[in-house]
């Protein structure tokens, strides 16, 4: 157990204040406009902000993200937006504190997620979830995931109807997901990427990011990176019912198997997208962001009816990684972090050759059009939004470093942006 805090008071007195931005994209008087940059410990006007993904917790007014430079959570009030505490004990990048050419697969933390109704948070980190009771502020628990590889447990999700909790290792060879029963905190089941039916024996996946559990359909949603079939990326569903079979005395270990009538598994395939983040959206809507690795092809967002695999809008927005949706609002919020000039993809990172242009894209959930554009900061990929306080939260590196990044002039030394959201 490791327990670390920060005064309140302290922290509190680095939060900056700014006014609404001069650029053409953020300056409504109605719409949404950065309110505040909220400064980070270590992060200086040359740092490399290795952050990873973040969520809020509205009834108790705190947003959470995981912050590699500093290994640790980082808390915010979303009512003062002051940084209140950072709770260490990760694993941090692996080349050191400055995160200069860190390894992402290496390091940690990475996804975050509230468990509700109870005082945890579920943290991915280096070959390990680790357990955050918000209560103490203390990691009361950590889950072994992997066989001690060095590669990290990465984006999660959480199923109320069963009480399991799903986090994805991308980096394994295969990658593999592994399911944790969230009361008593052990491992229930293995699933293995490869390609469906074949076994271990089968090619594997080329990685996993975002999933999300579905009630209607009682589904872990997840995207992977590309199969035999579906190489720039499908979404697979994994049913409840397959996971369940295992138990913390005995977890099963699954591979995916053919899709079969009644199986409950399903492979759509999400063509030329490279996906990242997903969002379930109202109805049967899935949002998946793309970051398209072919040079030349459109950065997208696509929607898909998520009982039928069928695409049924897409978007000329993407570029990202995280995306949430905001069903009071009934939009979309996705962190586009690599978003370009043209719309079109480089085909590379950015760089001085291959300029970025970072952007929060606002999208209306029934018309699957964008509804705001504004400018954010460098590698802001990751996007919370606070329903009570109408305010998104989004991290960002220096302009410094990582390079081929051209953000809000105002915010050159990173930290956390916030924006009103009305």
């Amino acid at each position: 157990m490791i327990k670390h805090r920060f005064a309140t008071a302290a922290i509190a007195t680095a939060a900056l204040f700014i006014g609404a931005c001069n650029d053409s994209n953020n300056k409504s008087d109605s719409g949404p406009r950065v309110i505040a940059k909220i400064a980070i410990p270590n992060i200086t006007s040359t740092s490399n902000f290795s952050f990873d993904l973040g969520t809020v917790d509205a009834a108790k007014g705190l947003y959470y993200f995981t912050d590699r430079n500093n290994a640790s959570v980082d808390v915010i009030d979303t009512r003062t937006n002051s940084l209140v505490r950072q709770v260490k004990g990760f694993a941090g990048c692996n080349t050191g504190p400055t995160c200069a050419g860190a390894n992402n697969d290496k390091s940690g933390p990475n996804g975050i997620d509230v468990i509700p109704g109870t005082p945890f948070l579920f943290v991915g980190d280096v070959n390990a979830v680790r357990v955050v009771d918000t209560n103490s502020w203390t990691i009361v628990n950590t889950i072994k995931i992997g066989d001690s590889s060095g590669l990290r447990a990465d984006e999660g999700c959480y199923d109320p109807d069963h009480n399991i909790y799903m986090i994805s290792s991308p980096g394994e060879t295969p990658p593999f997901a592994t399911f944790i029963d969230v009361t008593t905190q052990k491992i229930i089941a293995t699933v293995v990427f490869t390609d469906p039916g074949t076994g271990l024996g089968g090619p594997p996946s080329a990685g996993l990011e975002a999933c999300q559990y579905d009630h209607a359909t009682a589904s872990f949603f997840v995207n992977n990176d590309g199969s035999s079939a579906n190489p720039h990326g499908e979404l697979d569903v994994i049913p409840a019912s397959a996971i369940l079979v295992g138990t913390p005395a005995a977890p099963v270990v699954l591979t995916l198997p053919a899709e079969a009538p009644g199986n409950g598994f399903h492979y759509y395939p999400e063509g030329n997208c490279d996906p990242t983040g997903l969002a379930l959206g109202p109805g049967t809507d899935i949002a998946i962001s793309c970051r398209e690795g072919t040079p030349n092809a459109p950065l997208l967002v696509l929607f898909m009816n998520r009982t039928t695999g069928a695409i049924i809008a897409t978007a000329n927005l993407g570029g990202g990684d995280q995306i949430v949706y905001d069903a009071a609002s009934n939009r979309y919020y996705y962190a586009a972090s690599r978003w370009t000039q043209n719309g079109l993809s480089s085909g590379a990172a950015c760089g001085a050759a291959n300029l970025c242009f970072p952007t929060l894209f606002i999208i209306d959930a029934a018309t699957h059009q964008q509804v705001a554009s504004l400018t954010t900061g460098n590698n802001a990929h990751s996007v919370a939004i606070d329903p009570v306080q109408h305010k998104i939260f989004l991290p960002y590196s220096s302009a410094a470093a990582p390079g081929g990044s051209i953000g809000l002039d105002q915010n050159p030394e990173g930290g956390v942006l916030v924006f009103a959201s009305e």
